[in-house]
Parts: C-alpha cells; structure tokens; sequence
C-alpha cells in the first residue's frame, strides 16, 4: 500500500518538473501558434472601406468596388421613371462602413422594364368618386370619364388605350392612363324614352296595317 508520503514524493523527483515545463510550453507554443495562423487566414485587423457607389453606372460601381478588393451583387431591381437602366439605387452595406477583403457589397439597380399594376375590383362595385381616388393613389393617371347608360356615378367599366379591361385583376403598366366608364341616368332615360317611341311606332305601324288588311273585305 502506497504511503501519503511516498505519493508525494514526485515533488522531488527533478525529471517530473523538466517534464511539466517542457508540456507546459509545447502547450503554450501550439496556442500562440494556432492564433497566428488565424490571425492571417482571416486577416484580422485589416479592414477595407466601403466606397458609396449610389448613382453610378453597374460598371462604374463594379470597377470601385474591385479597387477595394470587394464584390457587387446585384440582388434587386426597381423601375424609377426619368432615371437611366443600370444605376446603382441602393447598397448594403452602405458606404463608409468597414469590412474584410473579398466581402461582397449587395446592390439594387434601375431597370427600364415598367412595373404591371393589378387593378382593384372597380367595375361594377365603385362610385366615381372612391374609383378615381383608388386608381389615383396607385399611381394611375385618368382621362375625362366615359359615361354610359347606368346609375348615377356608378363604375361600369374601365378602359385602358381604347380596351375594355373586363375582368378586375388585370394588370396594367404603373402610372397608365386609364379611362372610367360612369354611369349617367340622362343617358339611360334617353334610351329608355327612345325605345318606348320604337315601341309605340311598331305598334302604330300594325295597327295601320290591319286596317288596311280590313278594306279588302
């Protein structure tokens, strides 16, 4: 049976403590090391700035951003009236900011392509007035209405360059000129008064001709 004394007895054994610091520092050593090749695999402590490539040319932006060894992705696109295909509306991040080599810089682009619009249900369940104030907070622009047969004031249709847009849901190009089909009673009693002249001509006309049938007997 091993002795309290006799277990530690290996504090005066010269070769243990050689052998403990020689551990200690193989463990140090590994540690620092370990750190330094970290420290240059992800270059730590270098930063690159983020030029402001807003307003500049898809090239223009690419060519600057390479300057600081960073990459453009464009990732979206919007359709701004009046403003060149291919400008540089917004990146993230923005400009300034301070990042590590190679980061890529996420743009978003004009494009050319005008936006399709989904109209609202209107036809048939509107007024003139909430129509005209729909239609014109999406961005449409609208003619001097058309007006039909109907109620007074009431939707009926809406056309877009002479076509009938029958079916609400249907997409037009944003910012369209669209024209409102309204209903007006003094149209429609003209055309309920015309047709019961129409009617009362007919009946006049038989009515002759059955008393002409008669004179032959």
């Amino acid at each position: 049976m091993i002795t309290l004394k006799e277990f530690f007895s290996f504090k005066k054994n010269r070769f243990f403590w050689l052998n403990l610091i020689a551990i200690i520092v193989v463990i140090i050593g590994a540690c620092w090391g370990t750190l330094l090749w970290l420290d240059s695999y992800t270059h730590h402590g270098e930063a690159y700035m983020v030029p402001n490539v807003k307003n500049k040319t898809l090239n223009e932006a690419q060519q600057a951003l390479s300057n600081q060894k960073l990459k453009g992705l464009v990732i979206d696109s919007s359709y701004v009236k009046g403003v060149p295909d291919g400008m540089v509306l917004d990146q993230n991040p923005a400009g300034g900011a301070r990042v590590k080599e190679g980061r890529t810089i996420y743009l978003t682009v004009t494009t050319s392509k005008v936006p399709l619009v989904k109209l609202p249900d209107l036809i048939d369940n509107s007024s003139l007035r909430q129509a005209e104030a729909k239609l014109k907070a999406m961005g449409f622009k609208l003619t001097e209405p058309e007006y039909v047969s109907g109620e007074l004031d009431w939707i009926y249709g809406i056309k877009y360059r002479g076509r009938n847009l029958v079916v609400s849901g249907d997409k037009v190009p944003h910012e369209a000129m669209l024209t409102l089909c309204v209903g007006n009673t003094a149209i429609r009693d003209s055309l309920a008064m015309d047709s019961t002249q129409i009617t009362i001509d007919m009946n006049s006309s038989a009515n002759s001709e059955a008393e002409v049938d008669d004179s032959w007997f």
